[in-house]
C-alpha cells in the first residue's frame, strides 16, 4: 500500500529483522533478502524516481507531525463524513458496521443505484473525482489518504446534504 501514502505505484518498503534474512538460503540471488541487505538495498539499479518521491512524502509527513499528527487527521475527517451519513435519516447509509469502519475508504450507499450514479456523476462535475464505489460491490467510496484535506471532506459533507436535500 505504499502508493496510497508514501509514493508512487509499484514502491515496495520491507523492513525485515535480520534474525530471517538467510531463513530461505536457496532462492536465487536477486529473489533473497539477505543479498539485498549485504547491497545496502543496492543489489540491483534503484528506482531512483520513486526513493526520491518517497523521501519528499516522508519529510511532509514528518513536518506535519508524523504518526500521531496523520491518526487524528484521518479520524477528523472520516468523522466528519460518517456523521453526514448518519445524520441524513437513511438518505445515505453506511454498509459498514460502526466497529469495523475504516479511517482511510468511507463507503455509502444512496436510495438506488441510479441516485448513485447521479451522485458520482454530479459530485465530478464539481471537482470530486473517483467517488464511485468499488466495482465489485458499486455504491460510493471515499478515500480519505494523507493527502486529502480536510478542506475537500468538508466540501464533499456540503454536497451530500445539497444532494440530498434536492
Amino acid at each position: 500500500g505504499v502508493q496510497k501514502n508514501l509514493g508512487p505505484a509499484g514502491m515496495t518498503i520491507v523492513y525485515v529483522r535480520k534474525s530471517v534474512l538467510e531463513a530461505a538460503p536457496d532462492l536465487a540471488a536477486y529473489l533473497s533478502y539477505a543479498t539485498h541487505a549485504k547491497g545496502g538495498s543496492l543489489y540491483n539499479t534503484p528506482p531512483v524516481f520513486s526513493i526520491w518521491m518517497t523521501g519528499k512524502v516522508l519529510r511532509w509527513l514528518d513536518e506535519r507531525g508524523g504518526t500521531p499528527a496523520l491518526e487524528a487527521d484521518a479520524a477528523t475527517k472520516s468523522s466528519l463524513l460518517y456523521a453526514a451519513i448518519d445524520e441524513s435519516d437513511g438518505y445515505f447509509r453506511s454498509p459498514v458496521d460502526r466497529a469495523s469502519r475504516s479511517h482511510m475508504n468511507v463507503v455509502f450507499r444512496l436510495p438506488d443505484e441510479e441516485l448513485e450514479q447521479a451522485f458520482v456523476a454530479e459530485a465530478a462535475e464539481r471537482g470530486m473525482a473517483n467517488l464511485k464505489g468499488h466495482r465489485s460491490v458499486g455504491g460510493v467510496r471515499a478515500s480519505l489518504y494523507a493527502a486529502m484535506p480536510e478542506d475537500g471532506v468538508r466540501a464533499l459533507v456540503d454536497f451530500m446534504r445539497e444532494f440530498a436535500g434536492r
